[in-house]
């Protein structure tokens, strides 16, 4: 299959999670013989933190505006067998534009369903969701499952939906010996969110006031001197994807803090959280629906509602932390690497593509005959990669 994708980023990691997602995705997508371009808008807060230049598995296309990439971009379209927009993709609105034009399967994968639910919720625009909604896609994926699934259909009005979660390349996050500028009893790596405060006061910032013999360590993009620090608090601005390795292996303990419109939608596994897992080393995390579908809790994570459920992670011994990062490791390995993932999406659009075709066919033929076909409906089912058709 020929992928023309527009996304948020995939040349830079700062400031977002797109970029590792992709880079491990597209690899994986090269390795079975897919061939993925990838077309990223080249805005100077990514080009000063690039740490990417070529993609693996594919074609990275870097534009400064979108009328200047516009001819590359519709010879790139006509050919594919697949056409994707990304949500917070920067010209998401004119790409779509172009993707619905298409011939190809035209699919919108959102990477931030549960903020994207949570603005419309609340009545905002949602600048990357195009004003008639996702209908016109023939497939909409999506980086959280659950209800989030039925909310696409119900609020956005998707015909097709199946999940698409997070994955590691193990190729690229593996266990490696820890080195002393990343060393900390609890560590944590994540872009500032304010949805995300109340989760680090809870189970970071506040431990870290209860244990002023014990090291903190953050790292990430955005954070300033209103942020509630500690003494014991020691901050990275920005840790690259190469350093992600020796970030982890270098604490016993890390943290995954989820984003509040996320979390209470569920079923939302980060992309860092199987990095660390994949490295081997423990997770503590926040709580949300569906997690336990990921990660055995006690056995391969560990999770806390507040504080003195924090602590007691803290508190366990380095032997029960060593077998948890075992066990995650291995889940991590069966179950969520890139390469899985790779197979899983192979899988959704070639039955995507087998429906799309049953009902653009039928349309064609309904217009010569009625006028109109009745709509047809794919919901997927909580598995991944599996479809349940539906005709009303």
């Amino acid at each position: 299959m020929k992928l023309a994708i527009f996304g948020l980023a995939v040349s830079s990691s700062w400031g977002n999670g797109h970029a590792t997602l992709w880079r491990g995705l597209c690899a994986a997508l090269g390795r079975m013989g897919h061939m993925v371009t990838f077309f990223e808008r080249d805005v100077p807060y990514y080009a000063l933190q690039r740490d990417l230049t070529e993609l693996p598995g594919g074609r990275l296309v870097l534009y400064p505006d979108w009328e200047s990439v516009l001819p590359q971009a519709r010879h790139t379209v006509a050919d594919a067998d697949v056409t994707m927009v990304t949500s917070y993709c920067p010209d998401a609105l004119p790409a779509a534009e172009l993707v619905l034009d298409s011939k190809g399967l035209r699919v919108f994968y959102d990477l931030d369903t549960g903020v994207t639910l949570h603005r419309l919720a609340r009545g905002e625009h949602v600048e990357y969701i195009p004003a008639a909604g996702l209908g016109d896609f023939d497939l909409v994926l999506s980086y959280t499952g659950g209800r989030s699934l039925d909310e696409l259909k119900r609020r956005l009005g998707a015909r097709q939906v199946a999940p698409l979660y997070g994955h590691v390349d193990p190729a690229a996050h593996r266990p490696v010996a820890a080195e002393d500028r990343y060393r900390a009893n609890l560590s944590y790596l994540g872009t500032y969110a304010a949805d995300r405060d109340a989760i680090l006061n809870s189970l970071f910032i506040e431990p870290a006031r209860r244990s002023p013999q014990r090291r903190f360590l953050m790292g990430g993009a955005q954070y300033d001197g209103s942020f509630p620090w500690q003494p014991n608090i020691y901050f990275v601005r920005h840790v690259p994807p190469a350093d992600h390795c020796a970030f982890y292996c270098s604490s016993p303990l890390t943290l995954n803090a989820t984003r509040r419109p996320m979390a209470e939608v569920g079923y939302c596994p980060s992309g860092r959280l199987f990095e660390a897992a994949a490295c081997g080393v423990p997770v503590l995390s926040d709580v949300w629906p569906g997690i336990h579908e990921f990660f055995e809790p006690e056995t391969e994570i560990l999770l806390a509602r507040d504080t003195e459920e924090a602590m007691a992670a803290l508190d366990r011994s380095p032997e029960e932390l060593r077998r948890i990062g075992s066990a995650a490791r291995e889940r991590v390995l069966r179950e969520h690497t890139s390469e899985i993932r790779a197979r899983q999406l192979e899988s959704i659009l070639q039955s995507a593509t087998s429906v799309s075709s049953r009902r653009r066919g039928g349309a064609e033929d309904a217009e010569k005959t009625r006028g109109i076909s009745p709509p047809l409906r794919v919901s997927a089912m909580r598995g991944e990669g599996s479809m349940q058709e539906e005709t009303f």
